[in-house]
């Protein structure tokens, strides 16, 4: 493991966290500009749905075959080098003229998302200990936060004064300039290659092993569940809102503006009280809260706005409040020589996840003859279950057999002094 002074360490994290901030805006700011793009390229709802679908699914692909390469190279490299390809895929979205070129630019854009998303996580469990990465990855996760407040909202913005293709010109633009700073910031990290990388004959048969751990499916039928959880209630909010509770759909922004302006200060102090308490305790403390809070928004009574505003960023805060520590968890499964791999494998099955869930969740909703969404009671009793089972199966999944790595100093001038004295530090 390396050691990065305090303040270099920070800034390294919230560079990540922007990087982050622009693969979910990315992913966000599309399904607010349905309608402008249904009608910019004469398509339906179900061709729109398609587009939406298609970065999920490729960003699932693409982690899972990240998994085969993804701990071959320095982090800094592949970072960069992905960064590159997503800001491509933002030009190409920008520029497109018909809905083939959308399709397959949305298609790219999950490619390279799925395999930044695994870098990212993979770079936080290189340079943070344990003891401090649940805090790391809190910072991380107000990426989430920062696309709610900032992001979609001034996406969808520019959206409706400068047409659809407005969002990602400034994707673009973001992204040009988080990757300059990126390639003044980030350090070389090549500590992982110590262990060797199976040759390329053996990179499947690697990947299999990865896979069919006992300790890594564990994990990734936690992932799995979760996932499928939070899907089957969280894209239909808005839509239930609208139609069964008379929310103006302009009035929907100031919702999740408010949810994610809760969350961006919750999620770093989630982050250091699972530190201070335990990964797995946490966890449970927000799974069970989160229980309760699904089934007050899925079986939601008339409120006035004003009430609605609170008991949503309320909602956010112990949703994503779960996630946190659960992150933080996953990073412990595997043995540092397969930290990348492991990462790229589990955010493929965090996209299935997400995909399944969406798919599921519209199967079981209906409408009546008055527009109202019926069946979402239904989606918050499933989705109950499944996180229930999910506290339940976290006290299985284990973490890597405790191993004491070296740490490397990282100076302000080199990206690795070969001649730091090591210190010792616990993975447990």
């Amino acid at each position: 493991m390396y050691a990065l002074s305090p303040t270099r360490e920070r800034r390294l994290i919230w560079l990540l966290a922007l990087v982050q901030f622009t693969i979910i805006m990315d992913f966000m700011v599309m399904m607010p500009l349905g309608p402008q793009i249904m009608s910019a390229f004469h398509i339906t709802p179900a061709a729109f749905a398609a587009a939406v679908s298609a970065y999920s699914w490729c960003s699932g692909l693409s982690g899972l075959f990240a998994a085969t390469y993804i701990d071959r190279f320095d982090r800094r490299r592949l970072l960069l080098v992905a960064y590159v390809l997503f800001a491509l895929s933002n030009l190409i979205c920008a520029l497109t003229t018909s809905y083939t070129l959308l399709l397959a630019s949305r298609a790219f854009a999950g490619i390279t998302g799925g395999v930044l998303g695994a870098g990212v996580m993979a770079i936080v469990a290189d340079v943070v200990p344990v003891a401090r990465r649940g805090a790391a990855t809190g910072v991380i996760m107000t990426s989430f936060s920062l696309a709610a407040i900032a992001g979609v909202p001034a996406g969808v913005l520019l959206g409706a004064h400068f047409g659809w293709a407005a969002p990602f010109w400034l994707l673009e633009a973001l992204s040009a300039s988080i990757g300059c700073v990126a390639a003044l910031t980030v350090p070389s990290l090549v500590e992982h290659l110590r262990a060797g990388a199976p040759a390329i004959a053996d990179a499947l048969p690697a990947l299999w092993r990865m896979l069919s751990r006992v300790r890594h499916l564990k994990a990734f039928a936690l992932t799995f569940t979760m996932m499928l959880a939070h899907m089957l209630v969280i894209p239909f909010i808005s839509p239930v809102l609208v139609a069964n509770h008379g929310v103006a759909p302009g009035r929907i922004s100031w919702l999740y503006m408010a949810g994610g302006a809760a969350t961006f200060f919750t999620s770093r102090a989630v982050g250091r009280l699972s530190d201070r308490l335990g990964h797995r305790r946490v966890f449970r403390i927000f799974g069970s809260l989160a229980l309760l809070a699904v089934l007050g928004m899925t079986h939601l009574p008339a409120l006035s706005f004003a009430v609605m505003v609170p008991f949503f960023a309320l909602f956010m805060v112990i949703s994503s409040g779960r996630m946190v520590p659960l992150q933080a968890i996953l990073t412990t499964v595997p043995e540092a020589a397969e930290r990348g791999a492991f990462l790229s494998a589990n955010g493929a099955v965090q996209a299935l996840g997400t995909g399944f869930g969406a798919w599921i969740g519209g199967m079981l909703l209906s409408t009546d003859e008055a527009g109202h969404v019926l069946g979402y009671g239904t989606n918050g009793w499933l989705s109950v279950s499944l996180a229930a089972l999910a506290l339940v199966w976290i006290g299985r999944v284990t973490s890597a057999p405790a191993a004491r790595e070296p740490l490397r100093v990282v100076t302000d001038r080199d990206d690795i002094a070969p001649d730091a004295r090591p210190t010792l530090a616990s993975e447990g």
